[in-house]
């Protein structure tokens, strides 16, 4: 069989739109690809025409090329990745280019080809292409079906800068844009099912979630924060997360508890939350905080009491989640690959000294004034101070300057 090198385009959509600032983007993109595929045969990857090529090793193999293939398409920026052969501009090596990845397609009943000339120098047009690459596959594959509609598999033919490449694995990535091209974020990360869904979603914007996790350590064991490792590990699979801090927050959940109206223990405990998440995002130079908070999900996330808790800080709080219900972040949670890890039981502060009826509709007044009562500017810096910082495999994340 005819050796060709192994290629593997990657196709953005969003990024296409950027205008000026599109090779911004492109070059972060490909960055993070650079960094997150150092396990796999490649050798090189750069711009071409409005995608990026990812060029494999010679004798790359079919299932490496797709493992390959497989871990470009969970890479935030990436709309779809097409796993083929680089030829000679030349219309019978392209046939026979396309001949070897139809093949490899197998199974398959019908198929279409699907040829772009991006530069004029070929001289024949993408019409006359499809017609020829058509004709070279009807030949080799007979008893196969040519279906312009609904096709088990399309080959694309792509002329561009003085190459073809031929491809028929194409496969559709998640989208969005490359995990820093838009800014740092501080995420509130639990063991729980939804917090985990936010913080990928901010990183399918083009931000870098740095995770704070409030353990309930030591009035409740640490198993909480193996979880949120586990789960930070599947994030930084992709490039998703830079750091998370781990923050003993338990002594101050009692102290809390002891003194407070009940009904407000939730609230307080939330406003202290969002203080030393703000107070880290200043530290780490992050423009926002985000929750997994759905609205009227549990009693916390009433409209009075997220207003009640956002009082507490300067910062925007972001909830990508507000308006999905339990059983969307159900199944995002399972896309992602946490929510087997989220199922596991673990304490943590969020079931730390719950009071039996918490308040569903505070009232800020009487949040503050129950707050007052406590040194609470002394409690975040104490907590910012003990955060421990735990960091992960994400190409854009840069860790702030240590502090004098």
């Amino acid at each position: 069989m005819e050796e060709f090198q192994r290629i593997i385009l990657v196709h953005y959509h969003e990024i296409g739109l950027k205008g000026r600032n599109r090779g911004v983007f492109e070059k972060r993109l490909q960055k993070n690809l650079e960094a997150l595929l150092g396990a796999y045969p490649v050798v090189t990857i750069h711009r071409i025409s409005g995608r990026l090529l990812v060029i494999l090793r010679e004798g790359t193999t079919l299932e490496v090329a797709n493992q390959c293939t497989d871990a470009i398409l969970g890479v935030p920026g990436v709309a779809r990745a097409s796993c083929g052969f680089k030829c000679d501009l030349d219309i019978e090596v392209m046939g026979r280019a396309a001949c070897i990845a139809l093949a490899e397609a197998e199974p398959f009943s019908s198929f279409k080809v699907s040829a772009r000339r991006n530069h004029t120098v070929f001289p024949i047009d993408s019409m006359q292409m499809n017609r020829d690459i058509g004709e070279v596959l009807c030949e080799r594959f007979p008893e196969k079906r040519v279906q312009m509609k609904g096709q088990d598999v399309t080959v694309g033919v792509e002329a561009v800068e003085g190459t073809a490449y031929v491809y028929a694995r194409s496969v559709r990535g998640i989208g969005g844009l490359p995990v820093g091209s838009s800014g740092k974020v501080v995420c509130l990360l639990s063991s729980g099912i939804d917090s985990p869904v936010a913080t990928w979603r901010m990183a399918r914007r083009g931000a870098v979630p740095i995770g704070v996790h409030f353990s309930g350590r030591p009035q409740t064991s640490d198993a909480s924060e193996y979880l949120v490792d586990d789960i930070a590990h599947v994030l930084e699979r992709t490039g998703c997360i830079g750091r998370v801090y781990v923050v003993p927050f338990g002594d101050y959940q009692r102290e809390i508890s002891l003194s407070c109206p009940p009904s407000l223990r939730v609230i307080l405990y939330r406003r202290l939350m969002f203080r030393v998440a703000e107070e880290l995002a200043r530290r780490e130079g992050a423009g926002a905080l985000v929750t997994g908070e759905s609205l009227g999900q549990v009693a916390s996330q009433t409209l009075d009491n997220i207003r009640a808790t956002n009082d507490a800080v300067e910062l925007p709080v972001l909830r990508p989640l507000i308006g999905s219900d339990k059983l969307e972040i159900i199944e995002a949670a399972q896309e992602l690959g946490t929510f087997e890890i989220s199922s596991m039981d673990a304490p943590d502060c969020c079931t730390l000294f719950m009071p039996r009826n918490p308040e569903t509709h505070a009232k800020l007044e009487a949040v503050r004034e129950a707050e007052a009562a406590f040194p609470v500017d002394e409690w975040v810096r104490a907590l910012a101070d003990a955060a421990e910082p735990h960091d992960y495999a994400c190409p854009a994340y840069k860790p702030p300057k240590k502090r004098e």
